[in-house]
């Protein structure tokens, strides 16, 4: 009886232990495999996203830069040609104010001071003063000097040229262009000295010959102008 109800328990006791052992391979094993597919999955997904976030900071990071660098290629820019125009601006606009200051002055054949003056010793001494220009003594000469203009380009501070004959012999500097076209121009003339006339007058109209601008767009002047040269023209 003993030995029966040993066998009955050891038998017992090996169906449970087996039971156990099955259970714990068929559930436990899928359910470790199952959470690590599943965190390598998470891990993978949360790589890819980074990679794009680091894409497109790195592209607009190009791209602000780019943008940077352009504004400042334009901001330069625009300030370079800006300066350009008020130097221009402001080197006419002394040429003109120094040459008002002779209004008045008499005329004088081979003048070349305020007691005295002719047409190119006024051009001269004025471009000379206010612009540091050294431009030939002649009329004759000076027409040399500087790019061509057209009568309808004319601006203040252009030079312009005059003469009876074939001969260039007088010389003005444009004043002012009106609207509706009319150009003035200060001059050392015969008849009343250091005055300002218009291109319209029926004297100086027929006697214009052409024009020339010896300061360019950034105030500087157009070539080397020539050093002072020693000859004569006549002059009226």
């Amino acid at each position: 009886m003993k030995k029966r109800v040993l066998f009955y328990l050891v038998a017992l006791v090996s169906t449970v232990s087996l039971q156990s052992c099955v259970t714990n391979y068929v559930v436990s094993k899928p359910a470790t495999y199952t959470k690590e597919y599943k965190t390598d999955a998470k891990l993978a997904s949360i790589d890819t996203k980074k990679m794009e976030q680091d894409k497109k900071q790195l592209i607009n990071s190009f791209i602000s830069e780019k943008a940077a660098v352009l504004s400042n290629a334009k901001n330069t820019l625009r300030n370079s040609e800006i300066a350009k125009a008020i130097k221009h601006n402001k080197t006419i606009d002394n040429i003109l104010t120094e040459a008002e200051t002779y209004l008045g002055t008499p005329y004088r054949y081979g003048g070349t001071t305020r007691n005295g003056i002719d047409c190119s010793a006024f051009v001269l001494s004025v471009f000379g003063a206010a612009a540091g220009l050294s431009l030939p003594r002649v009329a004759a000469s000076q027409s040399q000097e500087g790019e061509r203009i057209e009568k309808e380009n004319l601006q203040k501070g252009d030079l312009i040229f005059f003469s009876h004959g074939r001969r260039i012999s007088h010389v003005g500097i444009v004043e002012s262009v009106s609207e509706d076209g009319e150009i003035k121009f200060i001059h050392a003339a015969t008849s009343k000295g250091v005055m300002i006339s218009s291109l319209n007058d029926s004297y100086w109209g027929p006697k214009f010959r052409f024009a020339k601008r010896v300061i360019n767009e950034e105030g500087d002047a157009y070539n080397n102008l020539a050093a002072v040269t020693a000859s004569t023209a006549t002059s009226f």
